[in-house]
């Protein structure tokens, strides 16, 4: 799911503190707003075959 928060692109360069907004730019300096959420999962992650594996087989 993909979060609606958004925060300032470059607040470490522009801003004391992360500027955050629900619009696709800042409101303080009009940079582009990315993403605040992290990645919900890692696609490296070495153990998730055997994770997707438990969930299919509890269904």
């Amino acid at each position: 799911m993909k979060s609606d928060i958004r925060v300032c692109s470059v607040w470490e360069e522009t801003h004391e503190r992360p500027v955050y907004t629900l619009s696709t730019t800042c409101p303080e300096c009009g940079a582009d707003a990315v993403n605040s959420a992290p990645a919900p999962f890692d696609p490296t992650d070495q153990y998730g075959e055997y994770r997707r594996a438990l969930k299919r087989r509890s269904r």
